[in-house]
């Protein structure tokens, strides 16, 4: 080999590599790659992102007519059926309204039942005074005596429904329960007290149903 020939070998030599290189010849193992193999990787860099949902996509669209017809018909059929229980809770509702306002009805209907069946026996004894008072040997004493009665069976049909007197004589004016009709100069009594009491008044259950009408005092 002479000089000149092997300044040219390395040159060749890597001439030679480039070229089984770009050829498509692995320079380690010495196989040749195909193009395609070399491809790869630029193809899947470039491939479209979108490409997996299309296909899904795709694939629903050619999904089984039959199929699809039973799944709509399930979905209606539940459609149906939350329908048809809204309709049954609304009716319930209905129902449930109408019970309360016809109970409501028969409470203010009958609220005074007990109260009347009570007062029953209080008339029936005032209808005996009234008799016995037209009859011609009537006694005073009798009838007194009958009205008395009368009057302590009223008030205990009162006292049993929650019914309370006012009678505030010598206690001091309360204008939430009593009502001054008149002044009067006392020098006996402190001002604004009770000292004479003309009409009654009355609690129900601790509301006031009427006022005591009273006179006051004032200083004299």
């Amino acid at each position: 080999m002479t000089t000149e020939q092997e300044e040219q070998q390395p040159g060749a030599t890597a001439q030679t590599e480039e070229a089984e290189s770009v050829g498509g010849v692995d320079p380690k193992s010495g196989l040749k790659r195909s193009a395609e193999a070399t491809s790869e990787p630029a193809s899947a860099a470039a491939s479209d992102p979108h490409e997996g949902f299309d296909a899904a996509q795709a694939q629903a669209t050619e999904q089984d007519p039959a199929e699809l017809t039973m799944l709509l018909e399930d979905a209606r059929a539940r459609a149906d059926d939350a329908h048809n229980q809204i309709l049954r809770v609304r009716a319930e509702m209905e129902n449930m309204a109408r019970r309360q306002a016809k109970e409501l009805e028969n409470a203010h209907k009958f609220a005074l039942d007990s109260f009347v069946k009570e007062l029953l026996q209080v008339r029936d004894s005032l209808e005996l005074g009234q008799a016995a008072a037209d009859a011609p040997d009537a006694d005073v004493s009798k009838l007194r005596e009958g009205t008395e009665l009368t009057l302590k069976l009223l008030r205990d049909v009162m006292a049993k429904f929650g019914v309370e007197r006012i009678d505030p004589e010598g206690e001091p004016f309360n204008p939430d329960y009593h009502q001054a009709m008149a002044m009067q100069p006392r020098s006996d009594v402190p001002p604004n007290t009770v000292v004479n009491v003309v009409q009654s008044g009355y609690l129900l259950n601790g509301r006031l149903m009427r006022p005591a009408l009273v006179m006051v005092s004032q200083a004299a």
